[in-house]
């Protein structure tokens, strides 16, 4: 029975892309639906209840009406498209995962969220459960294929519901599907976005561990008001903006090469970090935003704190990789019409602290955050899916440090948004608080 079944799931994987060929998807879908094929995620509340609320908690429903979101693309997107043409296509788009109803009917831009219009729906109920599989070779810009009407996909065969059909769509429990937005090409070619990708080059991929494993967790429950219990997706979506998600993601550890020294040595401490946790690198998806940095700091026997910067390992663009007092964004002034806009601080963290990034790089060259006017990509010095990165911290002792023992931590902290650019854009301060990832100890004993 198991053959058979799964000699028709391989039947539907491979028939399934050629009919999805046939329908639009991407930036051809603009304005080919309208808004009344979809039913408002009120509609699926009244059966789906936990479900229901538990997608009014994920960045699901927010996708449209997060204060950074909205700020990113109105503020920057929109105003660098007004003012070139050539952009238009890449503003638009944004709506394309962030409001697929609003793109998918034309309403773009869509009216601000204060409007309360169905853009705010941001990717509700209706938008996964009316998708049959993406259209192409690599899953990227929003190239799933909608099909809205009556028929709902899920990951669940013979389900039967009062108010609608139900099929299975095992597309739908790949990671493919989550690439249609996960992955994205900018204007240039680049790569802006490439999550799904990082998974698929990575050891989940191979062991068939996908995506929904870790963002959407089963549990057993009931999916409907009238259903029976049974394992049951979660939809969380828990990611890059839940603290609870992120604490322990990288784990830390730290020791010296000696564990007793004089007082006119110099210690060594090397910091081990293990991404033991994500099946894709750290931190993903909007790089350009995200900064995930290691602060290193020591305590002498008299409680007196030093700060340690890291020791440099001489590989291309490390610059961007060790935090230090530097202007970026400058960009940010064209988005406004300011040319000449002489950018602002770059890293916003303490300087000489390692920095795990891909720095985004505007025509010019210089570090940009936006990332449809990416023309390249700098280094990538992320922590890939079981990756182990190794740092060095060499200090040599103060003349006046004080014999006894002297105290080690190693912090991992991470913002969603550079500290430097959510201030400038007013962006509310919850976006660039510092999340702690994780830490580590250790100690030496100073000696005369």
């Amino acid at each position: 029975m198991k053959k058979v079944i799964f000699a028709l799931l391989v039947l539907f994987l491979s028939i399934a892309p050629l009919v999805a060929q046939e329908l639009p998807a991407g930036d051809e879908a603009l304005e080919t639906k309208k808004y009344e094929q979809y039913e408002k995620p009120e509609a699926c509340k009244s059966c789906h209840v936990d479900i229901y609320q538990q997608w009014t908690q994920a960045m699901m429903s927010q996708a449209y009406t997060h204060h950074w979101d909205e700020i990113e693309y109105f503020e920057l997107a929109v105003a660098h498209s007004q003012l070139d043409p050539k952009y238009k296509p890449a503003a638009d788009g944004c709506n394309g995962c962030h409001t697929p109803l609003a793109f998918l009917t034309g309403n773009v831009p869509p009216p601000r969220p204060e409007k309360n219009s169905r853009a705010n729906e941001s990717v509700s109920c209706e938008v996964c459960h009316t998708v049959k599989h993406f259209k192409g070779d690599t899953p990227v810009n929003f190239n799933y294929i909608s099909s809205p009407g009556r028929l709902k996909y899920g990951n669940k065969p013979g389900v039967v519901s009062p108010h609608h059909d139900t099929e299975l769509n095992p597309f739908l429990s790949t990671a493919e599907f989550c690439g249609t937005c996960h992955n994205e090409k900018n204007p240039f070619g680049i790569w802006v976005k490439s999550t799904q990708l990082e998974w698929k080059e990575g050891p989940y991929a191979k062991e068939g561990v996908p995506c929904h494993r870790c963002h959407m967790p089963q549990a057993r429950d009931r999916n409907a008001k009238m259903a029976e219990e049974s394992m049951v997706s979660q939809h969380l979506f828990h990611g890059a903006h839940d603290p609870g998600k992120v604490a322990g993601a990288i784990e830390l550890r730290m020791h010296p090469e000696e564990r007793e020294l004089r007082f006119d040595d110099t210690v060594v401490l090397k910091v081990q970090l293990f991404n033991g946790k994500a099946g894709h690198k750290i931190p993903t998806g909007s790089v350009e935003d995200r900064i995930l940095w290691l602060h290193v700091t020591a305590t002498d026997a008299n409680g007196k704190e030093y700060h340690l910067p890291v020791d440099k390992k001489g590989f291309a663009g490390e610059e961007y990789t060790i935090a230090a007092d530097v202007l970026a964004y400058q960009d940010i002034g064209i988005a406004q019409g300011n040319p000449n806009f002489p950018g602002l601080p770059r890293d916003g963290v303490p300087v000489g602290d390692r920095i795990f990034r891909m720095p985004y790089l505007d025509p010019e060259g210089r570090m940009t955050i936006m990332q449809w006017f990416t023309k390249t990509l700098g280094v990538d010095y992320r922590i890939g899916p079981r990756e182990t990165k190794i740092e060095t911290f060499t200090w040599k002792l103060p003349a006046d440090i004080p014999v006894g023992k002297i105290t080690f931590k190693a912090q991992l902290n991470y913002q969603k948004l550079v500290k430097p650019v959510a201030d400038y854009l007013k962006v509310p301060a919850d976006e660039s608080e510092i999340v702690p990832v994780n830490f580590a100890t250790t100690w030496i004993e100073v000696y005369e």
